[in-house]
């Protein structure tokens, strides 16, 4: 199983680049722990210096355009001119249903100027669950990008909102310069905006640092979603510990971000990283393998912004001259497996992989500030793993009600202490948010927020991660990690993906591993046997999946995350076209492709597993 661990000399090789970066570091410190809610420290102020200290540098690339950071300050603020005349004041809400352009950018940076919270659609959204995460957020108005018009007339009628004209048009183009024509029901935003005058907004009631900036909106996976806000303080914390202490970004940066704008990732962590050092943000639409790396030497991008599983596509490309020949040294995101770190780290030349953990709700974040391998980092925020029900969110108390910390080294639930400094802002659902608290944890009165997520400490209190709730699974009377088996099954080098779960059978206790897999395009036929060899080397019987379905492609969200639960429904049913479903039987030494008369004994429980 996977886990480096960290010792007092992997900090001390780290030491000399901590050094270099120390002023960096010093600096990014005081906006990382700024405390005073009530400062007028916001992602509008953020916006206005960088126009004042680096205004004929750029701010946005994206496609063939530049924008400098006056150019978009002096947008951003018609954009905040429009919003005023419009009658939105501080503590107001605009959806944006936007795809990646620099318009999203432009509106978020103009709202927050006058204190308005931009709700983040995800743009994959359709139908009910569209209307939903708009409806939760109450919207005055909602930007829709001509891209986007067909799904959004689909709901347009459903949406509550108060606003005699609430409904913003932006065309698919440079609307700074171009306005097209907006369909009807419309308000030509662009057409609008450009009427108002470049200067800084002078709000009667201006924004502070604890306002709500943004809403970022769960995957809805398992469920429909739910709003988390995000405040301007939560820009403050990426813009000095991810911007300054782990990247050290400079004027001259270029960050590529291919992960969807709604995203927290790419919003949060990869913008506010830009802002901290007066660089450039590089766009694409949507993330493309293919043209991954001529997008970075055509930005002459220095960083790049990764989640899930974007790092192994580009791994599955063939491998080129051209791998080692751009300018990236670093990254900034989640996700990258420790089955894939090192190798994706030597063949492309990355020197500092800043890996992190946090969520858009939560109250706790990890960043790799040594720089270590495999690992989330550290956090300054108050946090303890505790010893937590298999298979679900709930830890474990003890008879006098209290929580338990599992020994060094453990597998445990990640917990982060509420408090003044490390608030919890929740969501816009209060039972939601009641659901994520857990109160007397260690002593009465205490509150904690519950991650969901297990983790455990390989050293010097750093952390790697170890699996979300639930997808760690008993069968055979052990506990098998989902994430665990896939990196192993990583390393066979027979997949391009695969994703790990647990599944039910009749009349056994427990869950069954499976795993959903995509074969390397190699040409050759896949070999499940191979892989059943491969996996009885690696992996405790126990450990080794029950079930392999094999397909040519595994269904993701907008954000690169497995839809695992939609995977999880389909078992080991044998009715999708075109894949096939084997089983390892008992008393058997490989693989059994599964036909319906194999279905029907195991589901009647007559296979005895």
């Amino acid at each position: 199983m996977t886990q480096d661990n960290v010792s007092p000399r992997d900090i001390a090789r780290s030491l000399p680049g901590i050094l270099r970066r120390f002023p960096a570091i010093a600096k990014g410190y005081y906006y990382y722990s700024v405390k005073n809610e009530n400062k007028d420290l916001t992602l509008g102020t953020l916006v206005d210096r960088n126009a004042e200290k680096y205004g004929h540098r750029p701010a946005i690339l994206f496609e063939d355009r530049s924008i400098t950071w006056r150019e978009f300050n002096g947008w951003a603020n018609r954009i905040a001119g429009f919003l005023k005349t419009e009658g939105l004041i501080r503590g107001d809400t605009i959806a944006v249903f936007l795809e990646n352009r620099p318009e999203l950018l432009a509106v978020v940076a103009g709202a927050a100027k006058v204190g308005v919270a931009c709700a983040m659609l995800n743009t994959s959204q359709k139908g009910r669950v569209l209307e939903h995460s708009i409806n939760l957020v109450s919207p005055k108005m909602v930007v829709v990008g001509e891209e986007l018009v067909e799904a959004f007339d689909g709901v347009k009628a459903d949406i509550r909102t108060s606003h005699p004209n609430p409904f913003l048009f932006l065309a698919d183009t440079n609307t700074m310069n171009i306005f097209g024509d907006a369909p009807e029901g419309y308000v030509n935003m662009a057409a609008k905006v450009s009427a108002h005058r470049n200067t800084a907004p002078k709000p009667a009631d201006p924004p502070t640092m604890g306002d709500t900036a943004i809403y970022l909106f769960t995957s809805g996976t398992t469920g429909l979603p739910k709003a988390a806000p995000g405040s301007h303080r939560k820009f403050m914390k990426a813009y000095g510990g991810f911007g300054m202490m782990s990247l050290d970004m400079k004027p001259d940066d270029v960050l590529y971000c291919t992960l969807p704008l709604y995203h927290g990732t790419a919003l949060l962590v990869c913008w506010g990283s830009v802002m901290a050092g007066g660089s450039a943000i590089a766009l694409r639409r949507k993330f493309s393998a293919s043209a991954f790396w001529d997008d970075v030497r055509y930005f002459q991008a220095t960083t790049f912004g990764y989640v899930g599983e974007l790092c192994r596509y580009l791994l599955n490309q063939p491998p080129s001259e051209q791998d080692r020949n751009h300018n990236l040294t670093k990254m900034i995101g989640n996700g990258l497996r420790p089955s894939i770190w090192k190798e994706f780290k030597g063949r492309f030349g990355i020197e500092t992989v800043a890996e992190l953990y946090a969520s858009s709700e939560g109250n706790i974040g990890f960043s790799n500030f040594f720089n270590l391998d495999n690992t989330v980092g550290f956090s300054t925020a108050p946090y303890k793993l505790v010893k937590f029900h298999d298979g679900t969110r709930d830890p474990v108390r003890n008879d006098n009600g209290f929580m338990q910390e599992v020994e060094k080294g453990e597998p445990g639930l990640l917990i982060g202490e509420i408090t003044k400094k490390w608030s919890f802002e929740g969501y816009t659902q209060k039972e939601a948010t009641e659901k994520s608290i857990l109160r007397d944890a260690f002593k009465k009165g205490d509150q904690w927020f519950n991650t969901g997520d297990v983790l455990k400490e390989i050293g010097c209190g750093h952390l790697q991660f170890v699996d979300r709730m639930g997808d760690t699974f008993r069968w055979k009377g052990e506990n098998v990690s989902t994430t665990e088996v896939e990196n192993i099954i990583d390393g066979s080098n027979m997949v391009e993906e695969a994703i790990v779960y647990g599944v039910e059978i009749s009349g056994t206790n427990g869950k069954a591993g499976m795993v959903t897999l995509v074969p390397h395009a190699n040409g050759q036929a896949f070999d499940v046997n191979r892989l059943f060899r491969y996996l009885s080397d690696n992996l405790p019987p126990y450990a080794i999946p029950v079930f392999v379905r094999v397909t040519s492609a595994i269904e993701k969200t907008g954000t690169f995350k497995y839809r695992k639960v939609d995977i999880q429904k389909a078992g080991y049913s044998i009715d999708k076209p075109g894949e096939e479903v084997y089983a390892w039987l008992p008393g058997t030494d490989g693989y059994t492709r599964l036909t319906s008369e194999l279905v029907t004994e195991i589901d009647a429980g007559k296979v005895r597993f």
